[in-house]
């Protein structure tokens, strides 16, 4: 079984693939979204000549799509809804609440009608998940992804999609970063002078010491860690001193991890606490949703996130963001060399189709994915919708996403004196070792913990989990 480096995605792969936009792991709602769409009548004259890919009226089977990124989930059941109406194949989504997507599939996957698509995220979650996972090397989806060696594979089979490429990094309304570089005696002059870890703490600093003549509340919005809310911390955070461990190693995983990189996580992390909109022993009862907020309405200047988020922010009333303002930085921690950093580009997302399903349902679900990233529909729906980079050939050129983060994405892999931070978090060790790491960043983040206790604890519970998937 492996899982190849995304890093091997070439930009002429990407620009292949005609995509450059993308989506989330975090939660939209805490309760989990449910529909189950009718079947409909029959397909009207033009939506058979707009879509010649739809699956016949008296199709077999249906689908139970159990969805991974609550930030989408009216999406998907609109999506859902289109598909049934086009099709006439009954179609059901339901969205797992924060951080409970392993939970609730092993709850889902033990009913009478369990999910037919669902999602694993890499070579661990297949690990766990491998009684569940179709081989899909036959399937029209795997004929389309551009870069094959991006699957979840065992042997000669092939059991993960990859269906998005995602980018995350430090974004930041470029209105108020013109503003600060006005003033007198800024610490820098323009967006281009900061590249490194020192310059962006300086900048900081001055600019939370300076937030009245800025107009903002704090740098940086809230360090979120409400329930289900930390994993831009303990996973998107982490993912770094793991990738610059990892790449002076030469591995790609590892059974006991030294984070050696904890004080460049550390330097970063103060960083985001230090020069915030919240006190940071207020942080347990921030989300992701009022950290975007936050940012959108012109409280903070930059807030840590992926391309997906351009959803949230557009989608905020009263946004005073513009969207030409939207833009990435890199997220530095002081790493030598890391002038030359890109940004946190990768997926933690795949499609399974569950092998315990009705074979009529397994294909029902086979058909859809077909659909989604080959129809007109289907794919006007990823990348104007979903906002999804798909890797697949099927999209042409001109069906790039255009958000301000997509293009933000497209910039940074275009940029080839600059090497993209690859996702290696799919390789932690489970959802325990994340929510304990997160529940330690929280002790420190309120005063309740040493950082040296915080790294032992990290070391310690790598270990034990990785021991327990042996």
């Amino acid at each position: 079984m492996k899982l190849r480096k995304l890093a091997a995605l070439s930009l002429a792969a990407a620009m292949a693939a005609g995509t450059l936009a993308g989506c989330s792991s975090k939660p939209a709602e805490t309760k989990p979204a449910e529909t189950t769409a009718a079947p409909a009548g029959e397909t009207t004259e033009a939506a058979k000549a707009e879509d010649t890919t739809a699956a016949p009226s008296d199709a077999k089977g249906q689908i139970y799509y159990l969805n991974f990124k609550p930030e989408v989930a009216d999406v998907w059941v609109e999506l859902a809804e289109k598909y049934t109406a086009e099709t006439g194949v009954p179609m059901k989504v339901q969205t797992a609440a924060a951080g409970t997507y392993e939970q609730t599939l092993k709850s889902e996957v033990a009913k009478k009608e369990p999910p037919t698509l669902f999602q694993i995220n890499g070579p661990i979650g297949y690990k766990s998940w491998a009684k569940y996972c179709r081989d899909l090397k036959d399937s029209d989806i795997y004929s389309h992804l551009v870069d094959k060696s991006m699957a979840v594979t065992d042997g000669d089979g092939v059991y993960g999609i990859p269906y998005v490429v995602e980018g995350y990094g430090i974004i930041y309304n470029d209105a108020v970063m013109q503003k600060y570089f006005a003033l007198d005696g800024a610490k820098a002059k323009s967006m281009d002078e900061i590249k490194n870890f020192d310059t962006l703490k300086a900048v900081a600093e001055d600019m939370q010491a300076r937030k009245a003549d800025l107009g903002i509340e704090g740098v940086f919005a809230s360090t979120s860690f409400a329930p289900g809310e930390d994993w831009r911390w303990q996973t998107h955070l982490a993912n770094l001193p793991i990738y610059y461990e990892y790449k002076d190693d030469n591995v790609s995983d590892k059974d006991a991890i030294d984070f050696k990189y904890s004080d460049n996580f550390k330097n970063i992390f103060d960083l985001y606490l230090n020069n915030s909109c919240t006190d940071p022993k207020m942080v347990g009862a921030k989300t992701v949703e009022d950290s975007m907020a936050e940012f959108a309405l012109g409280k903070a200047a930059m807030v840590q996130n992926g391309n997906w988020g351009w959803s949230q922010v557009a989608g905020v009333e009263g946004n005073t963001v513009k969207e030409e303002d939207v833009k990435f930085l890199p997220i530095y921690t002081g790493v030598a060399g890391e002038e030359k950093q890109g940004l946190c580009i990768g997926t933690e997302n795949f499609f399974s189709i569950n092998s315990q399903a009705k074979e009529e349902d397994q294909q029902a679900s086979l058909d859809f994915l077909a659909w989604l990233f080959s129809s007109d529909t289907g794919k006007d729906y990823v990348t104007n919708k979903l906002g999804f980079i798909a890797p697949f050939d099927t999209f042409a050129a001109d069906e790039k996403p255009t958000d301000p983060l997509a293009k933000e994405v497209d910039r940074y892999m275009s940029n080839t004196d600059l090497y993209s931070v690859s996702w290696n978090f799919t390789s932690f060790p489970s959802q325990t070792f994340k929510d304990n790491f997160g529940a330690s960043l929280l002790q420190y983040a309120q005063g309740g913990k040493e950082w040296q206790a915080v790294v032992d604890d990290m070391k310690a519970d790598w270990a034990n989990e990785k021991a327990m998937t042996k």
